[in-house]
């Protein structure tokens, strides 16, 4: 109950502080791209130059197609690719937020757990800039917008709970243990290839799937194909859903417990 309590404050503080958390989401990510020639064009232009190369390697080397099915491989590996660079930034970024703004964690007034978010914020703004791009792929192979497509709003909440619960015991773990940062980058690398984002789970025999499936990504990603592609609504996937919301949950719980048990002890490391 009493950690019920403390997230309703969280979002109260959120809410009251929402002009700094504005201000910081834009100051974080003007601080990533400012000073460079192609400013946040280099947002865009690294993920998309890594689906293009994923693309010509299956579509133009291999000429095979890691999929089953129809549906254009172009298509159907964006639609997987975006949601995972995603959490990957995020979770990459969100594990050294409080490292890298140990200046503001010494101040007695600030709330150090907004900064996880605001690293979130700083990634959803390339996300939705990448989410325009995936529309605009499928309006030009032809295929017509649809009501499915109005779940996708369920799914980014989904990813950014996910997130959140994920930085939460990583960056504060950060902050005592150095070695966290290239863990999660190793994990992060791992988790890429063993989430089927340019392949096809029906290529795992069946008996295994539920080992793929156990991975929180595989639900987000499968729903951005499901809203674009399958056009299967988030409730009718009746044995995943739980499952992922549960997991999501305790990763939430687990994070926020771990962070609040560190934060006191934040600026005498810093």
């Amino acid at each position: 109950m009493k950690y019920i309590k403390e997230f309703i404050k969280f979002l109260i503080h959120i809410k009251d502080s929402k002009t700094l958390l504005f201000s910081l989401v834009k100051n974080d990510f003007r601080k990533q791209y400012l000073g460079s020639y192609f400013g946040i064009l280099w947002a865009f232009i690294q993920p998309i130059t890594f689906i293009l190369v994923i693309w010509f390697v299956f579509e133009i080397g291999f000429r095979v197609s890691p999929i089953t099915g129809d549906t254009p491989f172009f298509l159907w590996l964006i639609s997987g690719m975006i949601p995972w660079f995603f959490f990957a930034n995020s979770v990459s970024a969100g594990t050294n937020s409080i490292i890298n703004n140990s200046f503001l964690v010494k101040k007695i007034a600030f709330r150090v757990s907004i900064l996880p978010l605001v690293e979130i914020g700083s990634t959803l703004i390339i996300h939705f800039g990448l989410i325009v791009l995936l529309i605009c792929s499928f309006l030009f192979y032809g295929f017509k917008p649809s009501i499915y497509w109005l779940q996708l709003p369920y799914f980014i909440i989904c990813s950014i709970i996910l997130i959140l619960g994920i930085s939460w015991l990583t960056s504060a773990l950060r902050v005592f243990i150095k070695d966290i940062g290239e863990l999660i980058g190793v994990i992060l690398q791992i988790g890429f290839w063993f989430t089927p984002i340019f392949w096809s789970i029906d290529l795992v025999p069946q008996k295994y799937q539920y080992i793929i499936k156990l991975n929180p990504m595989f639900y987000i990603i499968d729903g951005y194909r499901d809203t674009f592609i399958n056009h299967v609504w988030f409730w009718e996937q009746y044995r995943v859903t739980p499952y992922f919301l549960l997991t999501t949950t305790i990763l939430f719980l687990l994070g926020a417990i771990v962070f609040k048990r560190l934060r006191p002890h934040f600026a005498d490391v810093l």
